[in-house]
């Protein structure tokens, strides 16, 4: 089984009681320990990519290097997500995101970030901040937020849990969940809220790095 799927108010008033009743202490505890650990050694290779990085984005296009943008955390509270910039603009509006867009908007040096993922790496600060997790749904930007809780029932129930750099729906969709795809990374993502647990950030972190190394093995 990889989704759940609510087909009632009732539902997903039993899932949203669940997740609160059943607070996983032990699990809680355990998983801010390890995104701690591993953001440390993360960090440590950002340091060392960071000046080539750093070069190689401001030698192909103006911009800043770092691309803050407002996205929803846990329970609702906006924070600003950090990527390395990979495009040639340094600021979206609100319209930008709902789908696919073309080649031309990225970089060369851009395009390959965002192939072997490295542009998330920033995302670091976000998880030492506790604003996110490695794992988890993934944040969406405010505007976007407002549009599914009033289009997609139950959308607001993935709030319940601090978003991620990768998760359930992302390593299952290859990350190729555009806003226009919310509905069905819903599912994805009420899974894994429900069934969540060392094994399974276990599982999903091995996904994402077989992920990357296909990506990179193109």
């Amino acid at each position: 089984m990889t989704t759940v799927v609510l087909n009632s108010f009732e539902e997903a008033k039993l899932l949203k009681e669940h997740c609160i009743r059943s607070r996983k202490y032990f699990y809680d505890a355990s998983k801010r320990v390890q995104d701690l650990v591993l953001t440390v050694i993360l960090a440590f290779f950002t340091l060392i990519l960071l000046p080539f990085v750093a070069l190689a984005i401001k030698l192909e296009s103006p911009g800043p290097i770092l691309f803050r943008q407002k996205r929803v955390g846990k329970d609702g509270k906006i924070f600003k997500l950090l990527k390395f910039r990979s495009t040639y603009r340094s600021s979206v509006d609100e319209t930008i995101g709902w789908g696919k867009e073309g080649d031309h908007v990225y970089t060369n040096v851009g395009k390959f970030l965002r192939k072997s993922y490295i542009d998330e790496l920033p995302q670091i600060i976000n998880v030492i901040k506790g604003e996110m997790s490695l794992i988890g749904p993934r944040p969406e930007r405010p505007e976007f937020v407002e549009v599914f809780k009033q289009k997609i029932p139950y959308y607001e129930l993935r709030l319940l849990v601090r978003p991620g750099l990768t998760g359930w729906a992302q390593v299952n969709m290859e990350n190729r969940a555009y806003a226009e795809e919310a509905a069905k990374k819903l599912k994805y993502d009420l899974y894994y809220i429900k069934e969540r647990s060392l094994w399974l950030d276990f599982k999903i972190t091995l996904k994402t790095l077989h992920i990357i190394s296909r990506r990179l093995g193109r």
